[in-house]
């Protein structure tokens, strides 16, 4: 019933759009909100309580949930998902760069992640949504398949809630660098696995971009440890080698400089992989969909 679940949730989320207010993910994140405002201390302990009492409560519903059968892992499993969405926006940013129109595009990267546009040109934007697309891959896709087939309902909204989190508050701004720790662990730890199989599933995937899988492999088990983020690295240096492109380079985020390593083999992105980077995504998505199905399916 499980694996029936998340093949059917997986299909909503291909086909059903999510509704432009009252998305669960959304209700989720503006509670969280309401309940930072009120906990916050600028602590790591305040923040490691912050983020057992917004997750706890999810994952006790979603448990509770999982009495529902298919249909509740099914409905869930739509609700947590962001392939579609993903893929979505990345497809319209390209749309924008190919129509020459860099205001536009501009204008749509903050959609897809939180690097600063204005200082973006056409290169720049290309590497911003493909670094997002395979970061988002684990994250939006396959991560919530591997925990629901591990844990049902509760797991599937319970690593949402996490990753959530870490969204709002697990960068290292001057207000959550302390408080925002615990978040960011958990999901670190969340998305240990689902990244390093987004990652696998990105290699074997390379020949559907016109990839080599040797390549692909080689690059990620080379640059995957060298970027900052131990779950984000494994993803954007698959993709980084699937592809046959470079990425990496100076992020600017709310005002404050990142240098990450540079990943990949051969020459910078461009706007074309924008949609090589969408149709290699959508492949890793169905192997996962794959992965996952055939665990809960034997796990009983």
């Amino acid at each position: 019933m499980r694996s029936l679940g998340l093949v059917a949730g997986f299909l909503l989320d291909a086909t059903v759009p999510d509704p432009p207010r009252g998305h669960p993910v959304a209700l989720f994140g503006r509670a969280a909100g309401w309940w930072e405002r009120r906990i916050y201390r600028d602590d790591e302990l305040s923040g490691a309580a912050y983020a057992v009492s917004a997750v706890a409560p999810v994952v006790a519903l979603g448990a509770m949930a999982e009495r529902g059968g298919a249909p509740a892992t099914a409905a869930a499993t739509w609700a947590t998902l962001g392939g579609s969405m993903l893929a979505r926006e990345a497809e319209g940013i390209a749309r924008a760069l190919e129509s020459g129109n860099l205001e536009e595009a501009r204008a749509l990267v903050p959609r897809l992640c939180g690097r600063d546009p204005a200082g973006l040109d056409e290169a720049g934007i290309a590497r911003a949504v493909v670094e997002s697309v395979a970061e988002n891959t684990s994250d939006a896709v396959t991560g919530p398949l591997v925990w629901g087939a591990l844990a049902g309902v509760g797991g599937l909204a319970g690593f949402r809630a996490v990753n959530t989190l870490d969204a709002m508050v697990g960068h290292k701004s001057a207000r959550y660098r302390r408080f925002g720790a615990a978040s960011a662990r958990l999901d670190d730890i969340g998305g240990w696995g689902p990244s390093r199989l987004t990652a696998m599933l990105a290699v074997l995937a390379a020949p559907v971009v016109g990839g080599d899988v040797g390549r692909a492999w080689r690059v990620w088990r080379r640059d995957g440890h060298r970027h900052p983020s131990p779950n984000s690295g494994q993803c954007e240096a698959a993709f980084a080698g699937a592809l046959g492109r470079t990425l990496g380079g100076v992020n600017v985020y709310q005002g404050r400089e990142e240098r990450r390593p540079v990943m990949g083999e051969g020459p910078v992105v461009d706007t074309a992989d924008i949609r090589r980077a969408v149709r290699l995504a959508r492949a890793v998505n169905v192997g996962a969909l794959a992965v996952a199905a055939g665990v809960a399916h034997g796990r009983g």
